[in-house]
């Protein structure tokens, strides 16, 4: 008998079930057209299930959409921070992920190390979704593509440049570079590089990555400029990484450079003036917000094909 599906990491999971759980947030997003948030969609199809959703870290944008997208789905979902569950005393992943699968239809983590997320998903009988680790961010980059379908041209067809930190969301990118088919540059500063044996893993996959020190000229006619912040929770050289990584700040020269349509992107929260220029994050070029909003949309098809395993 086949285990439960996982949602762990994008280079884990076939392009074409990718590419379905992409279609299915796309048709379910426009069928939602004109109703009101909290009506349950008309075929709410996990009516009676339940997610369990776990934060060790704080969250606005993971906490509300999973949030919605169960009770757009018919189903519902208890929330609870590690400090609420007796893992915050010591009890082991590995038990609280038995006990859970007793209780829920489906958890989601969000959590400090991707090797609680692995240990928890090897011992649920429940599907797992990751809504970030220290290593990747898979839920974002699902909802960032179909932000960028919505603006028009095949993934496959755009180049896509990242700059500043080589991080967990970077590495999602990378993770979905070849399933997708789109050139991703990575431009970061020494101390900031993205996991080498990552990038190797994507690109002995097929994907088309350059890594590029210069963030100018990463960013000469790309189709899409990528930040994140420069100091991220948990980070304790805050003055340090600033200084480091002030060169590749995203302002109005790094998006001249870039084709004359191409989108901006940040996952959220921002620090304007930090990582990105005000003039950049809300000017015509920005699409964080529909970004933002499209992160439920993502997850609902994700839920979707974890739970009609």
């Amino acid at each position: 008998m086949a285990g439960p599906k996982h949602f762990l990491s994008l280079a884990d999971i076939p392009a074409s079930e990718l590419r379905s759980i992409l279609d299915e947030a796309h048709r379910r997003k426009a069928a939602r057209t004109g109703q009101p948030k909290g009506r349950p969609d008309v075929d709410a199809p996990f009516k009676g299930e339940t997610l369990a959703m776990i934060f060790e870290k704080n969250s606005t944008r993971t906490r509300f959409s999973f949030d919605m997208a169960m009770r757009q789905l018919g189903g519902t979902s208890i929330t609870a921070t590690s400090n609420d569950m007796q893992i915050g005393r010591g009890e082991t992943i590995e038990d609280t992920a038995k006990v859970l699968s007793r209780f829920v239809d489906g958890i989601m983590l969000r959590a400090n190390s991707h090797e609680t997320l692995v240990n928890l998903a090897h011992n649920a009988s429940i599907p797992v979704i990751n809504g970030l680790t220290d290593y990747n961010h898979p839920c974002q980059i699902m909802a960032d593509l179909q932000t960028l379908e919505e603006q028009g041209g095949q993934l496959s067809d755009m180049t896509l440049t990242w700059v500043g930190d080589g991080n967990n969301v970077a590495i999602s990118f990378v993770n979905a570079a070849a399933k997708f088919g789109y050139r991703l540059r990575i431009s970061s500063p020494e101390g900031y590089k993205i996991n080498g044996q990552t990038v190797q893993a994507a690109i002995n996959s097929g994907a088309q990555i350059d890594l590029i020190d210069d963030p100018l000229i990463a960013c000469q006619n790309t189709d899409v400029v990528i930040a994140d912040c420069f100091v991220s929770m948990g980070d304790t050289n805050p003055k340090e990484r600033l200084r480091d990584l002030a060169d590749w700040q995203v302002n109005d020269r790094l998006m001249q450079a870039a084709h004359n349509s191409a989108k901006f992107l940040h996952c959220l929260p921002a620090h304007r003036d930090e990582e990105v220029t005000a003039s950049v994050i809300d000017g015509p070029q920005s699409v964080v917000f529909d970004e933002a909003e499209n992160r439920l949309h993502a997850q609902k098809a994700i839920i979707a094909w974890c739970f009609e395993a």
